[in-house]
């Protein structure tokens, strides 16, 4: 049976109950329909082969008569960025280019008041959009200037990674690193639509496409024990860019991502389980200066700390936590991280955005397909769990 989120079936009306706006209405049979329910502000996730030739279409549903904006970046750029401009084109609308430099060390304020400042030359105004052609940081970035420039446009993503198509490009989570802190200048603007091409993937390169998956072993940890199992089982295929094998990981994790954030869209409770080894991971992107490991890299080690954690803490075995590692080691994901400076991780945790009045958050597993929220957790007890990574 289909869900609230998704269409009854490929070429069919989209009918959702929670949503008052009429959608788009009809897929090609290659496609499939998500949505991130609400109300009057939800949107449809497109995900398939050829997503992308249905922008011309989505620009006219969501009726925009401004100039697009399309924000890209040095890698991503001279593989699409041209194909996504004739599409723009071809839709009668004039298309305003920005390229970013590549890499998470890149996701700062400053490229936001550059975004800004190529649009404002290419006269965009508030009947503009924002198209986000790449990765995660990419599209925060792009995010959120489109949630700043003239106090707010629309934006729509196109995520090109398996990390952005997983969990960055849904849920309305914008922003930019400071030094001090990852994701710490931001806002909540939701986007009007994702495009989610499953062919982009194929010139992933093979680090990139492992770091995706980390993100959707989290979302098997977190909500979806037979999701897991699934990345288990059918690691070669995955790792071979089958599209047919990643199929059903990726919407399935767009399936969760919409389900929580249509539930708890500012993360007020249930939204903070997607953070499932990020207060360790955060903190480790921060210590390495965002230069050593990628995104899903990153919170890889966090959820192996996260599981060392809870294993000490009493609420897992360590059957869990070395089914966990074997599952990242499967995909080439670091687990140990020998140089790990310790102290410093432990003090960019107590300036994660995640800390409430003096509080870090955990967010550990209690099996595969479950987690729990503990703020009673010592900074010793955190400590130790970070040291397991430097243990060979």
């Amino acid at each position: 049976m289909p869900t609230r989120y998704e269409s009854v079936e490929s070429g069919r009306l989209v009918k959702l109950p929670r949503l008052k706006e009429e959608m788009p209405t009809t897929v090609p049979e290659n496609i499939k329909t998500l949505m991130v329910a609400l109300g009057e502000r939800s949107y449809p996730i497109y995900l398939g082969t050829g997503t992308l030739e249905r922008l011309p279409e989505v620009l006219n549903d969501l009726a925009v008569r401004g100039t697009i904006g399309l924000v890209t970046d040095s890698s991503v750029g001279p593989l699409y960025a041209r194909r996504v401009r004739q599409l723009v084109e071809d839709s009668g609308r004039i298309c305003v280019t920005h390229t970013l430099p590549a890499g998470e060390a890149y996701k700062r304020l400053e490229q936001v008041e550059n975004i800004c400042g190529t649009f404002l030359q290419g006269r965009l105004d508030r009947t503009s959009l924002v198209l986000a052609l790449g990765g995660g940081v990419v599209g925060d970035v792009a995010g959120f200037a489109a949630a700043s420039f003239m106090r707010g446009v629309p934006c729509i993503q196109i995520p090109t990674t398996i990390v952005a198509q997983v969990d960055s490009s849904v849920g309305g989570k914008t922003g930019v690193n400071h030094p001090l802190g990852k994701n710490t200048i931001g806002a909540f603007h939701q986007p009007r639509a994702v495009l989610i091409d499953m062919t982009l993937l194929e010139t992933l390169p093979d680090r990139e496409l492992c770091a995706g998956v980390a993100e959707i072993i989290k979302h098997g940890v977190i909500a979806d024990a037979a999701l897991f199992a699934y990345l288990e089982r059918e690691s070669d295929p995955i790792l071979a860019k089958d599209l047919a094998a990643l199929e059903y990981p990726i919407r399935r994790s767009c399936e969760i991502k919409a389900e929580i954030v249509a539930e708890d869209e500012f993360e007020q409770g249930r939204r903070a389980n997607l953070n499932y080894g990020h207060t360790f991971g955060h903190a480790i992107e921060a210590v390495s200066e965002y230069r050593l490991f990628l995104h899903g890299e990153a919170v890889a080690l966090g959820m192996c700390a996260a599981a060392a954690l809870a294993h000490a803490l009493g609420i897992v075995p360590q059957e869990f936590v070395t089914r966990q590692r074997h599952c990242l080691q499967a995909y080439g994901l670091p687990t140990r991280w020998l140089e790990l400076p310790v102290d410093a991780a432990l003090e960019a945790m107590h300036k994660d955005k995640k800390v409430r009045a003096g509080l870090m958050k955990f967010i550990l597993p209690t099996e595969i397909g479950t987690v729990v929220h503990r703020t009673d957790v010592q900074e010793d007890q955190a400590r130790r769990a970070l040291e397991s990574l430097r243990v060979e």
